[in-house]
């Protein structure tokens, strides 16, 4: 108790004196009720049971902790309606909702009318909360792991660089959907309740911290769920997928000298990692493009993001049902160009011809990356889910071609940046650019990005907003969308969640959504 009244006279001493005495009159007595339970209710747990002090003094229960936790990313917040994906998708301009629709998250996404003024009727930070529980528990686990001193020296690594990189990961969202955030590096409640938002500079720079000791620490091989013997299994972060997101953050931070180094270390491991012609092996699980992919949990599916992008014969679903609510754009499908590979259906693109009315059908056009959306009926309750054909790709190496190309542009390095744009646009079987100096490159390759990335973790969103060229596409886009009214540029970012600002008394909402 002592301890935690010292932590808040720390605290309190960068407050200001009225709003300190009112805290303290409201936490003091937490602290009583925290040493009287102490006192009464310190007994020893149960034999078999595993407490939060013991999880990290054996390999398997220490590792069973983050393979939990790629187990729960299989939500709503990384596949399927609700997902990073998603939400980004409809802010952009990749998909339309549905005319039916009436989910009002969906609805105020796509709009670019999203509000958090009514609690009944909030919209847009439907991520903060569950993006910071995972930082939460990387936190702790980190903190857990630094404090063992029972685990093989092997593990311990690999555990911690695990740690790190998704701490990593999901500060890079966290930041690109809501800018400047409050950076909590450890599990202590008390101290992350009154963090103030960190200037999105400082958190690109934990980012690459993070992002380094991942790549010191991680294994170079992909490993089992032993983490002592390597796997043919690309579902556990590696070496390789820390640098790979590295290679991003540099690229979002404008050191392209550094983002150009970190993507040539992946693209030449070719042990690993090659760009492969067929564009439909690329979502395969375990295909050489993966860098990290997420095996399914759900028992005979596959992918959430095929149960919820293809469009069945009864067309795309209205209402309340968020079945299959969006097909593409007509401005991302104009966007390939005639011959492009990637938008013949069949390919990542496919259509699904309905009846509209009893004498008009319509055609709607969905990503088809992810191919499998009906169970698999050789999968029961007796054999798991690695008899999956199809994996949830996280990181691939034709982004890494991307970001190359990119980052040499910016260099001036013309021929180099030509030179890995046109190995994704030969896959799709396209010519070579036409595209001969940074200017008409770097169009070039945010065109590319474009059709290659698409339906995938809101890449265009965020292209979009970095390359500054938000205000520009979205003027026009937003007063297209049904109902759509105009577009501003605040609306860039999300809002921060109401109740979460009426929690923390040091952070405050992004402008022009008070």
């Amino acid at each position: 108790m002592i301890a935690m009244i010292l932590r808040f006279i720390k605290i309190k001493a960068s407050m200001p004196k009225d709003i300190t005495w009112i805290m303290f009159i409201l936490i003091f007595p937490l602290f009583i009720l925290q040493s009287a339970c102490k006192k009464f209710v310190e007994v020893p747990p149960p034999a078999g049971i595993i407490t939060e002090n013991s999880v990290y003094t054996t390999n398997a229960t220490a590792t069973s902790v983050l393979t939990a936790l790629y187990g729960a990313m299989n939500s709503s917040l990384i596949q399927g309606g609700g997902s990073i994906s998603f939400f980004a998708g409809l802010s952009a301009d990749e998909y339309t909702l549905n005319g039916g629709i009436t989910i009002a998250s969906y609805l105020s996404y796509y709009k670019n009318a999203l509000s958090q003024i009514d609690p009944t009727k909030a919209t847009g930070a439907e991520h903060w909360s569950p993006l910071y529980n995972f930082v939460f528990k990387c936190n702790a686990a980190i903190e857990g792991l630094n404090a063992s001193s029972g685990l093989t020296p092997i593990v311990k690594a690999q555990l911690l660089g695990e740690s790190k990189f998704l701490r990593a990961f999901f500060y890079f969202y966290l930041v690109n959907e809501f800018g400047d955030v409050p950076l909590a590096l450890t599990a202590d409640p008390i101290v992350n309740t009154f963090l103030s938002r960190s200037p999105r500079e400082e958190v690109y720079k934990q980012i690459i911290l993070d992002l380094q000791d991942a790549i010191s620490l991680l294994s170079e091989t992909y490993v089992d769920v032993t983490l002592l013997s390597s796997t043919v299994e690309r579902t556990r972060p590696n070496k390789w997928a820390a640098i790979a997101l590295l290679s991003r953050v540099y690229l979002y931070s404008n050191d392209y000298a550094k983002a150009e180094e970190q993507a040539s270390a992946v693209i030449s491991n070719t042990t690993l990692f090659d760009l492969l012609p067929n564009l439909n092996d690329v979502y395969i699980k375990n295909s050489r493009e993966a860098i990290w992919q997420l095996q399914p949990t759900s028992l005979a599916f596959n992918t959430i993001d095929a149960q919820l992008l293809i469009i069945p014969p009864a067309g795309p679903s209205t209402g309340n049902s968020g079945a299959n609510p969006i097909y593409l754009s007509k401005q991302l499908l104009q966007s390939f160009e005639a011959g492009d590979k990637r938008a013949e259906y069949g390919n990542w693109v496919d259509t699904t011809i309905y009846k509209l009315t009893a004498t008009k059908n319509d055609t709607v056009s969905y990503p088809n990356k992810y191919k499998i959306n009906l169970p698999n009926p050789t999968i029961t309750a007796t054999t798991n889910t690695l008899n999956m054909k199809e994996y949830f790709m996280v990181l691939r190496i034709g982004e890494q071609y991307l970001i190359r190309a990119e980052a040499r542009a910016h260099q001036g390095k013309i021929g180099g940046a030509q030179v890995d744009l046109n190995a994704i646009r030969a896959r799709a079987g396209l010519p070579n650019t036409a595209a001969n100096d940074k200017s008409t490159l770097l169009s070039a390759i945010l065109h590319e990005r474009q059709v290659e990335l698409f339906s995938e973790w809101g890449h265009r969103w965020f292209d979009l907003i970095r390359t500054e060229k938000i205000d520009e596409i979205m003027k026009i886009v937003t007063p297209l969308k049904a109902n759509g009214g105009a577009w501003q540029s605040y609306k860039q970012l999300y809002p921060l969640p109401m109740i979460e600002l009426q929690k923390a008394p040091n952070i405050w909402q992004n402008e022009g959504y008070n």
